[in-house]
């Protein structure tokens, strides 16, 4: 199908801002610039499994606590339309979300097709658990039995409980998080952006801050395919670290 390369892009892109914009927008360059069939392990095939895969899990971390809520119909329907899919497409993701609904659903032999495919790309993998994660906050509460889905999800993609953790924070802080968060809160999320724990040096905090601004130098994206016109969406994954990493010197009074 010609049109799941740019539809994971809008998939990751339109719903997930800093994380998921850049890695829509290179998805979808990476489609439009692949040619030839699809392959094993070629962007094609890749973007095939993504998609599927996508909607299966949610819909199994949807119904692994018995039951499907309306929310979580809503929420799907929410991310199919942030996709801007036609009919027939919408119709395909739901059919994979059913799929995921079903008692036999291998969920263990598709999460171990995706992870063949994604070897190497940590940067997917962590982007399609923080698809996951949207779904199962923008639906309300995550029980344990979701948690311990979702957990089985990251672990067979190569994606850490810290890594984890972090997505979290980064989805619940793109939600709004709670209605008046207070100051511990937002200290609490601020730790998890950065990766780090709270009794973390003041060195261990700066180190992690300029990690994670290295690996999303504009510059440096721009140099491994992301076009000079798409900085401004790189710009937006920096601006979450360092609103974090502000929220913890101010806290710290370091400079």
């Amino acid at each position: 199908m010609q049109w799941l390369g740019k539809g994971i892009g809008g998939l990751v892109g339109a719903l997930f801002g800093p994380v998921g914009s850049l890695v829509g927008v290179l998805i979808g360059h990476q489609w439009d610039q692949s040619k030839g069939g699809a392959r094993r392990g070629s962007v094609q095939e890749i973007s095939r499994l993504f998609f599927e895969t996508t909607f299966e899990v949610m819909g199994r971390v949807a119904k692994i606590d018995g039951r499907v809520s309306e929310d979580e119909v809503r929420i799907a329907r929410r991310i199919m339309h942030g996709m801007r899919l036609s009919d027939e497409q919408v119709q395909y993701a739901i059919e994979h979300f059913t799929r995921g609904k079903s008692a036999d659903f291998p969920l263990e032999r598709r999460l171990e097709a995706l992870a063949e495919q994604l070897a190497g790309r940590g940067d997917l993998a962590r982007a399609f658990v923080q698809i996951q994660l949207q779904a199962a906050v923008g639906a309300g509460d995550v029980g344990r039995e979701k948690r311990q889905t979702l957990w089985q999800v990251a672990s067979a993609l190569g994606v850490s409980r810290a890594e984890l953790a972090q997505l979290e924070a980064i989805v619940r802080g793109l939600a709004g998080g709670p209605a008046q968060p207070t100051s511990a809160q937002s200290l609490e999320a601020a730790y998890r952006v950065l990766g780090v724990e709270p009794q973390a040096t003041d060195g261990e905090v700066k180190t992690a801050y300029r990690r994670l601004m290295n690996q999303h130098h504009p510059d440096k994206l721009v140099a491994r395919g992301l076009p000079e016109s798409m900085i401004g969406v790189a710009e937006q994954k920096t601006h979450e670290v360092r609103t974090a990493y502000e929220r913890i010197k101010t806290q710290r009074g370091f400079k």
